[in-house]
């Protein structure tokens, strides 16, 4: 290779090389800060919309699990206060039963009604206590939930609402009963076991949908797991390979400065041959 003043032929060579390890080492160094060897669309077009996709259907799918929570919640209480109101009815018949005895005198009869009453007042206000955010399943006229069940929206898990509210579907006692006799109390305990039967129903099939919603919170979970399981094995970078690839390059890019170096200096030495 011929020396020159106008064109330094190494000097080029070893700045391209530079550049180059300096590009590398730029890029290298992204990858180490950010854990991504895709972080931009500018790195690999196709792959980088394909996890963005991705990460569209894992963060939809953090609503569906909201949504499922939020009706399992609502559904829970529901069943609590169902419960609770299973265990008033079986109070009811015990009293009713009692009420029944014709031998009974008028204060025995008399407390008792007023014991039935007092219970008949407290299904009320369980009843009307069991809400959570606003929804309650089992008053009168309750309307049914649906919570989400995929990250599109397309499907969903209708739980139908249960009315336990006294004179309702389920319950067929009303709040104006009472065993003023043993006729009206035979009366009443019929209605109360049709009714303790139809509550148990209506609770076995909330129960169901708490159960069900809990399946599909589980998938939902395990899905979005998967999701970005995925998602990482796209885009992330491996970085024990990136951090030895790291070293590598910043030996070259010291090598390479020593090389421009050296490189730009040997045009100086064209003046020893005019000396």
């Amino acid at each position: 290779m011929s020396l020159s003043v106008n064109t330094n032929a190494g000097a080029l060579i070893a700045l391209q090389n530079l550049t180059s390890t300096e590009a590398q080492l730029s890029a290298t160094q992204n990858e180490v800060s950010t854990g991504l060897a895709i972080s931009q669309p500018s790195d690999n077009g196709a792959i980088w919309a394909i996890a963005q996709g991705q990460r569209s259907d894992s963060s939809a799918l953090d609503s569906v699990k909201q949504s499922l929570q939020r009706v399992q919640s609502t559904v829970d209480v529901a069943t609590s206060a169902g419960t609770s109101v299973s265990d008033l009815l079986n109070q009811l018949k015990s009293t009713a039963l009692s009420a029944s005895d014709t031998s009974l005198n008028t204060n025995d009869r008399s407390a008792l009604n007023a014991q039935f009453t007092s219970v008949l007042s407290q299904i009320t206000k369980v009843v009307s206590s069991a809400s959570f955010n606003g929804a309650n399943l089992i008053s009168h006229g309750a309307s049914n939930l649906a919570a989400l069940a995929n990250s599109d929206g397309t499907s969903q898990l209708t739980v139908v609402a249960q009315d336990l509210s006294l004179g309702g579907g389920n319950i067929t006692v009303t709040a104006g009963t009472t065993l003023s006799s043993a006729t009206a109390a035979a009366t009443a305990l019929t209605a109360i076991n049709s009714s303790i039967t139809n509550v148990n129903n209506a609770l076995a099939k909330l129960g169901s949908n708490s159960t069900a919603l809990g399946d599909q919170l589980t998938f939902v979970s395990n899905l979005q797991d998967t999701i970005n399981t995925g998602v990482g094995n796209l885009v992330d970078a491996n970085l024990a390979a990136e951090s030895a690839k790291l070293q590598a390059l910043q030996t070259k890019q010291s090598l390479g400065v020593q090389a421009l170096s050296i490189a730009n200096s040997s045009s100086s030495a064209l003046l020893s041959l005019f000396r």
